[in-house]
């Protein structure tokens, strides 16, 4: 008989995370005390239960541009070498320790820069600490990064060159971060362009705060190779009928990073049972699960499998074909992809299922 789908076979499970933001990820005691130490102000509390409830509640919103208020103070005590080394170092120790075997993990160099940091400190000092944060769990987690432009700001251009300076230091790609709305992908273009010129790898937040005109920018200007969320892509289903940009996206295999508790509090779905991960699923498009920021949404990879087993009635097969979905995603080299597939996720669903 399959293992039953409990919390505790559920962190066993090999799992692979394509989108968790590290700003959003920290642990509430390490705010508390990187705020002390730097000297940061307008912690609405120093009790770290209580911190962490503040900041599930203020995501909590059904508003994206509240739910990024809280980042004002993950980003705030994030301003120097050591907390930055410190604050990647536990986000892989903590991925580990909900068994998560790789992980995609993104922020935006420049928001780390308000106290002198250069972006190139701030690119080698997260690299320090996931590497770090890897060898503390006997290398049972890698990591790769993703480096995010900010969408309403300008000089995307910049950043896309640290991707592609630090790609043989563990940079694995680009991505743009912020408000979608108001903000399209291409807004930037040329930026999008030159990656492709230098081989390297992007995904785009699209289909979250805006609707299938902001996946087809992403996709057809940009050329995302992932979508950021990408939720609002029923707007072009109907019924079981799919329209042709969504059918571009299924057929191309363009993977649907989903964040079902993110995907809730900033209202890009209306609750979990109207969550469209079950129907994307069943038409056949490549749908992931993931974590998005996991102190602002009080959540974790196992939780995230768990709410949607409860939800939709996803089995074992289901979770090892999300996390397949994933791992075939990853920005790594195709031999890389095979061997954490054939070698860690496979036999680690077959033993659950057996």
């Amino acid at each position: 008989m399959p293992t039953p789908l409990s919390p505790e076979a559920l962190r066993r499970a090999p799992k692979v995370v394509l989108h968790d933001h590290l700003d959003g990820g920290l642990r509430p005691q390490t705010v508390i005390e990187l705020a002390e130490a730097s000297g940061h102000q307008g912690l609405p509390t120093t009790d770290p239960v209580a911190l962490g409830d503040w900041f599930r509640d203020n995501a909590n919103s059904g508003s994206l541009v509240r739910y990024l208020e809280g980042f004002a103070h993950t980003c705030g005590v994030m301003q120097d070498e050591e907390a930055l080394v410190r604050v990647a170092a536990e986000a892989a120790q903590d991925l580990a320790e909900d068994g998560v075997v790789y992980a995609e993990i993104r922020y935006a160099p420049e928001l780390f820069t308000e106290k002198g940091l250069s972006l190139e400190q701030a690119v080698e000092a997260v690299q320090e600490g996931f590497r770090q944060g890897e060898a503390a769990t006997g290398n049972r987690i890698r990591v790769g990064t993703l480096l995010c432009a900010m969408r309403q700001n300008d000089g995307w251009q910049r950043i896309a060159e640290l991707v592609v300076r630090y790609r043989d230091q563990g940079v694995v790609g680009f991505d743009i971060a912020g408000p979608e709305l108001g903000f399209p992908a291409d807004r930037e273009l040329p930026a999008f362009e030159w990656l492709r010129e230098q081989n390297a790898h992007f995904t785009i937040h699209a289909g979250e705060a805006d609707g299938p005109e902001s996946i087809w920018r992403a996709v057809q200007h940009c050329g995302a190779e992932r979508l950021g969320h990408g939720v609002r892509i029923t707007e072009d289903i109907k019924d079981d009928q799919v329209g042709h940009l969504a059918a571009y996206v299924r057929d191309r295999r363009i993977a649907l990073e989903m964040c079902p508790t993110s995907n809730i509090q900033t209202g890009a779905v209306a609750s979990l049972a109207e969550h469209p991960i079950k129907r994307l699923s069943d038409l056949g498009f490549r749908v992931t699960v993931n974590t998005d920021n996991r102190l602002m949404s009080d959540c974790s990879m196992s939780g995230e499998f768990g709410m949607v087993v409860d939800q939709f009635g996803f089995d074992w097969s289901d979770l090892h074909r999300f996390t397949v979905n994933a791992a075939d995603s990853l920005f790594l080299p195709l031999d890389e992809r095979r061997a954490l597939i054939e070698d860690v996720i496979n036999p680690g669903y077959a033993a659950l299922q057996q």
